[in-house]
């Protein structure tokens, strides 16, 4: 490993009964609130601030630098809203949070709210995962019951309610401004913006909006001060990182480990591949990242390290393939999840996406020309940097990625050496539609 790492975020994980508040107040729990409660809501800004913490939802913005943007003695509501929609595929790490440790959700929950002078805040859950919304609900329950949320918290005076909701498994709502619509009432499709959440956010109010990672993170700050989290992780991408690491290894899970650390190191910890299996392609970041290779194996796995290789950290969502996988059918996967998860509000990504469906299973049914390739490239092109958010950009990642490294994959379909998956029949009816 970059360097030795004891236990930080997932240190309760393997505790009995991790998630009820006596196993989380006899290991530190809450501790951090008190300390918190007794600074002033600036100073807190400014530690987050000098700890370099960096959003753990994908984007990697500075966490103290979003809380500074909400204004202060506008006399309008403030509110914290925590994205835990975890929806990219190949993401499992905030889900597994919110069941082995949920208090340190709502510790870190409290401190952000009183940072930024929020007395509401929301937890916005993916539908699907009722076993994590059940085990968050029962924990606010907890708070409540214990003194740590409601009124005049710990005797400081400070008010804060929380509360969950569940989302209804769309992947659009993990982008903040479709969340935030959603939670509103309304059908989750992106905002334009400016303006910004930080000042029209939860009901054109200023708002936070930070992933559970990133929230739980917090108290640990608190704790430990910024020198100590800094003292993990690279200069520009301190602290631990949940990464979840899948696909053809012998121990799939979660890891944490310090950023920085490489795939090579993390397939050490995941008992390397699986046997008969031989590294051919992998993305760092789930499947909005694009795809990396065998030659990508030491790149440092944080933020500055993946974008240098020319893909980006996003949530630590380590998918491995190997070579008896194809990454011309893995682009055609999440080419095709994309094309169903587009909200349809803009024109390149509804239209982009729908057509190179259609382009990928062409060429997977034996029916390509050496042109598919050009007009999938071009597609991409019209919809990277001209969709109304990122899904749009993610959903071009792994056939750019791919075309690049594994051209000689996609010709060996057009050219009749690769067996198709599809029968043309099927592209046929398929193209009918």
């Amino acid at each position: 490993m970059s360097n030795a790492l004891t236990p930080v975020l997932t240190k309760r994980w393997l505790s009995p009964d991790a998630w009820q508040l006596d196993t989380y107040e006899r290991l530190d729990g809450y501790t951090a609130l008190r300390k918190a409660l007794a600074a002033e809501p600036d100073e807190l800004i400014q530690l987050v601030k000098d700890s370099g913490l960096r959003g753990r939802g994908g984007a990697g913005f500075p966490t103290g630098l979003k809380w500074s943007f909400i204004p202060q003695g506008d006399g309008k509501p403030h509110y914290l809203v925590v994205n835990a929609d975890e929806g990219e595929p190949g993401t499992c790490k905030d889900v597994p949070l919110m069941m082995a440790d949920p208090h340190s959700l709502i510790e870190g929950i409290i401190i952000a709210s009183y940072a930024i002078r929020a007395n509401f805040a929301a937890i916005y859950i993916r539908g699907e995962v009722v076993h994590a919304i059940r085990r968050v609900q029962h924990a606010v329950r907890e708070a409540y019951a214990a003194g740590y949320l409601g009124k005049d918290i710990l005797g400081s005076g400070f008010d804060l309610d929380i509360v969950v909701h569940a989302g209804a498994g769309a992947y659009i709502c993990g982008e903040e401004t479709a969340l935030l619509d959603s939670l509103e009432g309304y059908r989750g499709q992106p905002r334009l913006k400016p303006p910004f959440p930080a000042t029209h956010g939860l009901y054109s109010s200023p708002t936070v909006v930070n992933n559970v990672e990133t929230i739980a993170s917090v108290p640990y700050i608190v704790l430990g001060g910024a020198d100590w989290w800094k003292s993990m992780g690279t200069e520009k991408s301190p602290g631990p990182k949940l990464y979840s690491i899948s696909g053809r290894v012998n121990n799939p899970g979660q890891y944490e480990c310090s950023l920085g650390t490489t795939l090579r190191q993390l397939l050490d910890l995941a008992g390397g591949m699986t046997d008969g299996h031989e590294l051919k392609f992998w993305t760092p970041g789930g499947s909005s990242t694009p795809m990396l290779t065998a030659d990508h194996l030491d790149i440092p796995l944080d933020f500055e390290g993946a974008a240098a290789a020319g893909s980006m950290l996003g949530t630590t969502a380590v998918m491995v393939f190997s070579h008896q996988d194809d990454p011309v059918y893995a682009a055609y996967r999440f080419t095709e999840f994309y094309a169903h998860e587009s909200c349809g509000k803009c024109t390149p990504c509804r239209e982009g996406n729908y057509w190179m469906v259609r382009t990928l299973r062409r060429i997977l049914s034996g029916a390509g020309t050496p042109a598919d390739l050009t007009t999938l490239l071009d597609t991409c092109d019209n919809i990277f940097g001209r969709s109304f958010c990122a899904l749009g950009d993610g959903a071009t990642s792994s056939i750019v990625s791919s075309v690049k490294y594994f051209k000689q994959d996609y010709l060996d379909y057009i050219e009749g050496r690769t067996p198709p998956v599809f029968s043309p029949e099927a592209h046929e009816l398929v193209g009918a539609h």
